[in-house]
């Protein structure tokens, strides 16, 4: 199984304004400042479309399918150093606003690698209920490599990314460097070189943010960044900090933490959320950690058949992990676990399925493949293999017990990001923002993808308004919390903040 790194310009002559309809074309840039040698960027116009073409499955329908949606492309240098090389395209969604428009915001729901564009869609049904809908387009992108952007981050074939979740954990350092060597070998390849790789971190996807600011139109960006969209956030606001009108980031990662502390971080935080899943499930047929680890050794070299498929070991803790990300779901969990107790593991396959982007057809997506890549470039990759056993050992040793961690230690080997092709472009710092308006960071007590501390680092290191969300869940803006959604609509229509941090309670 694989270790994982820790987690041109076309012409037009055409000026159109107002709501974008199929076909139509806006030149609104360029707007505000422009880095010398990226004119033609900034100054391009977008085509919008109906973003139908794009459908190419049952999932996808639901997104390209959605009526209000106008699609676009926009045009960036693959390297920012080299404007006049190669181009790339990001792919752009946009639903319009109902009432009078006053600019548009753009949303990121982190992953890394997930998509931008699907996540407006799921995002509109909440955002038009609220004042923002009549004010804002709601614009999603596809940061680069990922979704319908070209060219896209690709490593593993849909056959191989299933045989991954087969295979049993390695025994040996050397079995495990030489299956992340191997990958970092078929991204390379697959994804079009070595210098695709290079430039698809975050560094460059900020770049790109300000290319589609100005396309749009804005003279400063309005942006709502979830999760890992939330680094996306701090490093606009550190490279751009002057083109910055509003932004909400929730669900924070800490900018001065390194993958180590992260890995730590996200173990504790999801065996903290299954805890408080145990402790409600009164009724469950597996109750504690003690029998769910039990289930699961059960799995690792005797999957469960179910179907034409199997569920193994690691499917199991996929699939626990993708329901512990809001209490709303424990239910299904409840279900799922239920079925495995009972030598059904359909539930829990379907679970790993969704979080790990495979349809029913036996397609990935290529999120895993995407979140891989921009971790290598995004974080300090650890090549000396006493400094890997160090950190194996200082995760060991914090996370002991912890069932999301697994029971054994980890093997103090190289990751991918050790063979990665391409250098790191970003590390864990103290972001410089001075001249930031303050902005505004949401960060939930019992959040187990981004402990809440992360959330309060941030916000200490932006000089930000902190809002705390007391509740069980990843994330909490424009979803079913009117306190959080107040203060949030407020300052991203008006700019107004709370005089000071204040706490909701969920």
């Amino acid at each position: 199984m694989l270790l994982v790194a820790l987690t041109l310009l076309t012409g037009c002559t055409v000026h159109v304004t107002g709501v974008p309809t199929a076909g139509n074309v806006e030149h609104n840039g360029p707007a505000g400042p422009v880095p010398p040698g990226l004119e033609r960027y900034y100054a391009q116009p977008l085509t919008w479309t109906d973003c139908r073409p794009l459908i190419h499955d049952d999932q996808s329908k639901a997104t390209f399918g959605n009526p209000d949606a106008r699609c676009a492309q926009l045009t960036v240098p693959l390297d920012y150093a080299k404007p006049e090389g190669r181009t790339i395209t990001v792919g752009v969604l946009r639903i319009p606003a109902s009432g009078e428009r006053r600019g548009a915001l753009v949303v990121n729901p982190g992953g890394p690698g997930v998509s931008g564009m699907v996540a407006a869609v799921s995002l509109a049904p909440r955002f038009t209920r609220t004042r923002l809908g009549e004010s804002f387009d709601l614009v999603g992108f596809d940061p680069r490599g990922i979704g319908v952007s070209e060219p896209q981050i690709r490593c593993l074939t849909d056959a191989e990314a299933d045989a991954d979740r087969m295979e049993p954990a390695e025994d040996t350092v050397a079995e495990v460097e030489a299956e992340n060597k191997d990958y970092a070998a078929k991204c390379a390849e697959r994804s079009g070189g070595a210098d695709v790789l290079a430039n698809m971190g975050t560094r460059d996807v900020v770049r790109d943010m300000d290319v589609l600011r100005s396309a749009l139109g804005e003279e400063k960006l309005t942006y709502l960044g979830y999760s890992y969209g939330t680094r996306i956030g701090t490093a606009y606001a550190e490279a751009f900090t002057g083109n910055v009108r509003a932004m909400i980031l929730d669900g924070a990662v800490d900018p001065l933490e390194d993958p180590a502390q992260q890995a730590i971080g996200q173990a504790k935080g999801f065996d903290k959320a299954l805890d408080a899943f145990f402790a409600q499930c009164t009724d469950c047929l597996i109750g504690d950690d003690d029998a769910l680890t039990e289930a699961v050794e059960a799995l690792e070299d005797n999957p469960l058949p179910v179907g034409s498929r199997a569920l193994s070991a690691s499917d199991v803790v996929t699939g626990i992990a993708a329901a512990l990300y809001d209490d709303q779901t424990w239910p299904i969990l409840q279900q799922a676990l239920d079925g495995l107790a009972e030598g059904d593991g359909a539930q829990l396959l379907l679970l790993a399925d969704l979080y790990l982007g495979r349809d029913q057809n036996g397609e990935y997506s290529n999120a895993t493949d995407a979140l891989i890549a921009v971790r290598c470039v995004d974080e300090p990759r650890i090549t000396d293999r006493a400094e890997a056993e160090r950190v194996a050992d200082e995760i060991a040793e914090a996370t002991e017990g912890s069932f999301i961690n697994g029971t054994e230690p980890p093997l103090p080997a190289l990751d991918v990001c050790a063979f990665w092709p391409a250098p790191n472009t970003s590390e864990p710092h103290q972001p410089q923002v001075d001249g930031l308006p303050q902005v505004l960071v949401i960060s939930t007590t019992g959040d187990p993808a981004t402990p809440y501390q992360a959330g309060v680092s941030l916000a200490k290191a932006l000089d930000a308004r902190l809002l705390t969300y007391d509740a069980v869940q990843h994330t909490a803006f424009l979803q079913r919390d009117p306190c959080v959604d107040d203060v949030g609509v407020a300052y991203l229509l008006d700019l107004t903040l709370p005089a000071e941090d204040l706490t909701c309670q969920g």
